[in-house]
């Protein structure tokens, strides 16, 4: 039995690197929208490539939710020290893009050490199966920007009428500040708490371009 139970852990990896060589290619649903179909709720998602994404939202979640995405390999040790050390500390500052990834499409919501445990080797894989413009590409198609709104294409034309080719800096920076709670945060109707997050993301997008360099053709 104890065997069994260890073996487990491998087999799922194994599957969820079976499925990452597929999802190279073609776009993967999140487990949130696959709980949706499930369930009969509606889903909005229209899959756009990252060349049909403007510039400035993949500047403004890189400046929001992982400034070293272009220098890590999908995990950042230091930040998961310091969130180990610190009690305090708020576990999403350890938290990349590529952890938030794979998080979105293999495992399940909410906090947990479980999953952070699965979290992280999958990252550390799928960087390098996908690299980094196919992981921030797989990223911008599945993160939620609503009840039930899925991907930038979605959202850029669920709040603001327009293609996400189009969005313009305000608009991405937006976007971005609902993240990592697009439920309770809205990105077309902001509090003043969002509009402020978002100025600062903006501040900060102006300072980032050399810090996006492995997304260039």
């Amino acid at each position: 039995m104890l065997g069994v139970l260890l073996l487990l852990p491998a087999l799922a990896f194994v599957s969820a690197l079976t499925l990452g060589l597929v999802y190279s290619a073609v776009m993967p649903p999140s487990t949130l929208m696959l709980g949706r179909w499930l369930t009969l709720q509606p889903v909005s998602r229209d899959p756009v490539p990252l060349s049909a994404i403007a510039p400035v939202l993949i500047q403004a979640v890189i400046a929001s939710e992982d400034q070293r995405f272009c220098l890590d390999h999908g995990v950042d040790f230091d930040a998961i020290r310091v969130v180990v050390e610190d009690e305090d500390s708020p576990s999403r500052g350890a938290s990349t893009i590529a952890m938030q990834t794979v998080k979105n499409v293999f495992l399940w919501p909410g906090r947990s050490y479980i999953r952070k445990a699965i979290e992280i080797p999958l990252a550390l894989a799928f960087d390098t199966l996908w690299g980094k413009r196919r992981m921030m590409e797989i990223y911008l198609n599945v993160a939620e920007w609503g009840d039930g709104v899925y991907g930038a294409q979605a959202a850029s034309r669920h709040w603001f009428g327009k293609d996400a080719s189009r969005l313009t800096s305000g608009e991405a920076a937006l976007l971005a500040a609902v993240l990592p709670n697009p439920i309770s945060r809205s990105a077309g109707r902001p509090s003043p708490g969002v509009r402020r997050r978002a100025a600062r993301i903006q501040a900060m997008m102006g300072r980032i371009d050399g810090l996006t360099g492995c997304l260039r053709r």
